[in-house]
């Protein structure tokens, strides 16, 4: 879609105040998707040559904000050697969308629209992921994902900040994990997307319940919770707003699928298929 308010595309390399109207530019694939009537002025991050994927010597894996989901893919498939490697493609696969938007949809675009379906939020809120923010001033802080996205399309980001990257702990990487996704249609936008980890070193767990809510919400348990518990934490922490509500999937479907997924993802972590809520 031609975006007709723009009026000037801007190299991000080149440093000029940050103005009323201006908008980051990373893969694009949702600014031309509509209509953008507020902008004036795109800042592209294109040229910016940042390094795709990092891993750093304490196993921790950085992703750029400019990543592709093809790169992300294709780094999961071919060269992470972790436990948890099958959770990226099982994320990357969820976006199902075509090869053109797999090699323009960046992993920092999927963050910062801040949408409940994002697979990209689901995966990096799932490991622990932390945002790495740079203000128009070069300082920068460090949020958790789960902290960063704060409702459907909201984001813990100031005028003008940036989102650089997201760094994946080691420890999270070594984690078993286990992937659940519903949707309305065999080909449609996730309506529920749960996610559970189990960690090797002190056998604790987290469920990461997104898509079905209006943000990620991140259960972490010292160790495996029994089903009742489990179902009690979630329903306790997940207000009635907050299963989110639109045309692939109503609030009341959406906790049902949360519920039964999260379950299905802890059984299949503790293999115990046979126990019942207690």
């Amino acid at each position: 879609m031609d975006l007709n308010t723009i009026t000037d595309v801007r190299d991000a390399r080149t440093r000029e105040p940050w103005r009323p109207g201006d908008a980051w530019l990373g893969g694009g694939t949702y600014l031309f998707s509509e209509p953008q009537p507020r902008l004036r002025r795109l800042v592209d991050l294109s040229r910016m040559d940042w390094e795709p994927l990092t891993r750093h010597p304490d196993g921790s894996l950085e992703i750029a904000a400019t990543c592709t989901i093809a790169q992300l893919s294709r780094h999961g498939r071919r060269f992470l050697d972790a436990p948890a490697a099958p959770l990226v493609e099982q994320c990357c696969r969820a976006f199902l969308a075509s090869f053109k938007i797999w090699n323009m949809a960046t992993v920092g675009g999927n963050l910062c629209n801040g949408l409940p379906a994002g697979p990209m939020i689901s995966l990096t809120a799932a490991l622990d992921g932390s945002c790495l923010l740079m203000a128009q001033d070069g300082s920068t802080r460090e949020v958790k994902v789960a902290d960063f996205i704060r409702g459907a399309g909201v984001k813990d980001l100031a005028e003008g900040e940036l989102l650089r990257s997201v760094t994946l702990p080691g420890r999270a990487l070594e984690c078993r994990t286990a992937f659940r996704q519903a949707s309305l249609y065999g080909l449609g936008r996730s309506g529920a997307l749960v996610i559970g980890t189990l960690d090797p070193v002190d056998g604790s767990m987290a469920v990461t319940v997104t898509a079905a809510t209006t943000r990620p919400f991140r259960f972490w348990f010292p160790l495996p919770p029994t089903a009742g518990r489990l179902r009690a934490v979630i329903d306790a922490a997940v207000t009635g707003p907050e299963w989110f509500d639109d045309i692939h999937g109503l609030p009341e479907w959406r906790r049902h699928m949360g519920l039964r997924l999260a379950e299905e993802v802890r059984r299949e972590l503790t293999h115990t298929p046979g126990e019942g809520a207690r």
